[in-house]
């Protein structure tokens, strides 16, 4: 068995097993606090009903679909996850035996697995794809005792490419605000949910938000072919594209989309390489060289065939990049171990919210006060300053953003989300900042769509306010529990 061992990338996977621990913290504690208000037993799209309906394990690999689904059992769940994800990021199972380790890391893909494919809209994101992908490939990292496998390594190198090569090409072939140059002009107020920064990006000269495009053009479409050179271009190249990362980090809030992919654009850092630029610093400084044992021959056989695995695997992410219609995000086995990815391909111009009001009043008309219910995270008072919750993943308030751009988003969970709020659930209610109505729930719920733009620097100094709105018009009519109910 040949020496697949890369000692040179002890830090590398150091920052990699630590940074996907912490992700997958995130990931159970999210799951633990919204998934059953969101997908359980009374959710908005409950995960019961999603099993029956896919009845195949390979439609939709979960092991609920052995034990059956309920809220306490997807709890379990998640504080197991929640536990080993603990565990992993202090580095107990790491200095175990091979064969604990790569168990502790089968466990959080397989459970994380489990909890995405039956989560329905509120787990259709892309980040819960790559943060799949990227987990899998951590359970042949290896432990404290063997060298990291050099074709892991470059797997998850692979990985990073596809996800930036794959947001550059979307872009370059979509919308044509990105060829033109444009699109950052729109994209800090329209993106799905801005943070406290937001706002000042907003208002950078537009020459700025032409080098932003160029920028992003460097970093998805020629830096990712830097991840294959050798050292030190590998690492600079990979410390470039992370850098910006962290500046897409303070401009807006992308739950955890941002930071896995830092954490696996870590892999391309070679440990000679970051001594090097340490020692600019401080001269006497020196890496203690780790002194690792052979790896196992069956485990050297493991990575093997997870190599060949992801060669088959990527033809077809391959074949999407160079297809004209390359699709977004999509996964091509059913356990999501190779995929392709991209993020927004067209820009909004405007920025449309809906935005849910009830109201205690007996019946309906022109004189009738109405309260508006307050998102954790999306836009509503104009007088709050966008809140930072990445990399927490406020589910709902991301869903919220879509209604506008199609009716078709909300189809399956949003009448179900106003029936909550008629009917006071407790479970909903917590999913939300503000509750207009904290004794007894309101008669009436409706919905209505507003256009929301960022203030002028002279509009904030004289109001107060961080956005201005403008009524669209209805989006929901007001309805009952006595309508629903008929």
């Amino acid at each position: 068995m040949p020496d697949l061992g890369a000692p040179d990338y002890a830090i590398a996977r150091f920052l990699l097993e630590r940074g996907l621990a912490a992700i997958y913290l995130i990931a159970f504690v999210v799951a633990w606090r919204q998934f059953p208000a969101l997908c359980g037993e009374r959710g908005l799209e409950p995960a019961p009903r999603f099993l029956q309906a896919v009845p195949r394990f390979l439609d939709a690999p979960t092991v609920f679909r052995w034990i059956g689904y309920s809220d306490a059992k997807l709890r379990a769940l998640s504080g197991l996850g929640i536990g080993v994800a603990v565990a992993l990021l202090v580095g107990l199972p790491q200095a175990a035996p091979l064969p604990v380790t790569m168990l502790a890391w089968l466990v959080l893909w397989a459970g994380y697995q489990s909890i995405v494919n039956i989560g329905g809209s509120f787990y259709s994101f892309g980040w819960e794809t790559l943060l799949l992908e990227a987990g899998f490939l951590a359970i042949f990292l290896g432990n404290a005792a063997v060298a990291p496998p050099i074709l892991v390594v470059f797997a998850f190198r692979w990985l990073a490419f596809r996800v930036e090569f794959g947001a550059g090409l979307i872009k370059l072939r979509g919308d044509r605000c990105w060829r033109e140059l444009r699109c950052m002009d729109f994209h800090h107020e329209t993106q799905p949910m801005p943070n406290p920064l937001s706002w000042l990006f907003h208002r950078l000269p537009r020459r700025l938000h032409r080098a932003e495009v160029l920028g992003n053009f460097a970093a998805q479409l020629v830096l990712p072919f830097g991840l294959f050179l050798p050292q030190p271009f590998a690492t600079i190249a990979a410390t470039l594209m992370i850098v910006t990362q962290l500046y897409l980090v303070v401009s807006g809030n992308y739950a955890w989309l941002n930071w896995v992919t830092i954490v696996v654009m870590t892999a391309a850092l070679a440990d000679p390489v970051l001594e090097a630029a340490v020692r600019v610093v401080n001269p006497a400084f020196q890496l203690a060289a780790p002194a690792f044992e052979p790896a196992p021959a069956w485990f050297g056989g493991l990575v093997l065939l997870l190599g060949l695995v992801v060669v088959v695997l990527s033809w077809f992410p391959v074949r999407n990049l160079l297809s004209p219609n390359q699709a977004m995000n999509a996964s091509f086995d059913p356990f999501r171990l190779v995929n392709t990815y991209g993020a927004f391909g067209s820009v909004s111009r405007n920025r449309d919210e809906v935005i849910v009001e009830g109201t205690d009043a007996s019946a309906v008309d022109a004189g009738t006060t109405w309260r508006e219910y307050e998102f954790k995270g999306k836009p509503g008072d104009v007088r709050r300053l966008p809140p930072q919750f990445a990399p927490y993943h406020l589910r709902l308030d991301w869903l919220m953003w879509f209604l506008p751009l199609s009716s078709r988003y909300g189809e399956r969970w949003f009448v179900p989300f106003l029936v909550k709020l008629l009917e006071g659930d407790r479970q909903t209610l917590a999913l939300l900042g503000r509750n207009p109505f904290p004794g007894e729930p309101p008669r009436f719920v409706r919905a209505r769509l507003y256009r929301y733009r960022f203030t002028t620097a002279q509009e904030r100094r004289e109001t107060g306010a961080w956005w201005s709105r403008t009524l669209i018009g209805e989006y929901m009519p007001p309805v009952t529990l006595r309508e629903r109910a008929s």
